[in-house]
């Protein structure tokens, strides 16, 4: 019974695709995007799942969400556009992307992550949405990409500069525990899973001793700036 109502819940490739107006040529390729390597260990007949197109539409969004900013901001300084390029591609703010076009529902899950919460799981969010990025890519070509993205990027940069969520959250809160007395925050690495070309790094920080926020991402990097960003919402520095 659970399984027939997870089935009446999940929205076929081609469905997604004609409802985000996409249409992409290569029906394989877009449910390659959709599969995650949960429901290939529980479907061994699937060809494969999206994580080397999750690699590729990582580079992708890197290279476009950069030439973006370089032409929508002119006046911005090189270290701003860098600030700003980094706060687009965060990890939250891609599984945010893959929220409002309600990707979680068009996902190929395993039943063990879909019972777990998968589709609504930050960094699984992110990385399917990567992946959609580069199928995207290779059935229709960088100009298709730049149409899909350049609204989700647009709304956003508003809303990350208006919030201030462009400076860095790590120095950031460095300086609000100092300001307290509270000392230096430390990141804690608490689990890395998947496969080297796609981990995912969990971590936490903590300030005097206290677990302040809770963030993931491809690299330490990444998740220690989601951590701080975290612990900035938690103490009411940013919304």
């Amino acid at each position: 019974m659970e399984q027939f109502l997870d089935n009446l819940e999940h929205e076929s490739a081609q469905d997604f695709a004609q409802r985000l107006d996409l249409y992409i040529s290569d029906p394989l390729l877009l449910t390659r995007a959709l599969t995650h390597r949960s429901y290939l260990n529980e479907h061994p007949e699937s060809v494969e799942d999206n994580e080397r197109l999750e690699f590729l539409g990582d580079a992708v969004l890197d290279f476009l969400v950069g030439a973006w900013l370089y032409n929508r901001f002119p006046e911005m300084s090189e270290g701003d556009l860098t600030r700003l390029r980094s706060a687009l591609v965060r990890t939250d703010n891609l599984a945010q992307f893959a929220r409002d076009i309600d990707l979680g529902k068009a996902i190929l899950l395993g039943h063990g992550e879909s019972d777990g919460g998968g589709r609504e799981r930050g960094a699984l969010l992110c990385g399917v949405f990567e992946a959609l990025i580069g199928a995207i890519f290779l059935d229709q070509g960088i100009s298709r990409v730049q149409k899909f993205i350049s609204p989700m990027l647009e709304t956003a940069a508003v809303q990350i500069l208006s919030a201030n969520k462009d400076r860095d959250p790590k120095s950031t809160l460095q300086e609000w525990a100092q300001s307290q007395g509270l000392g230096t925050p430390h990141y804690k690495t608490i689990s890395a899973s998947g496969p080297d070309h796609a981990k995912i790094f969990e971590i936490e920080v903590y300030i005097d001793g206290q677990v302040y926020g809770y963030g993931n991402g491809h690299s330490k990097q990444t998740a220690a700036k989601s951590a701080a960003q975290a612990a900035l919402e938690r103490i009411g520095m940013v919304e």
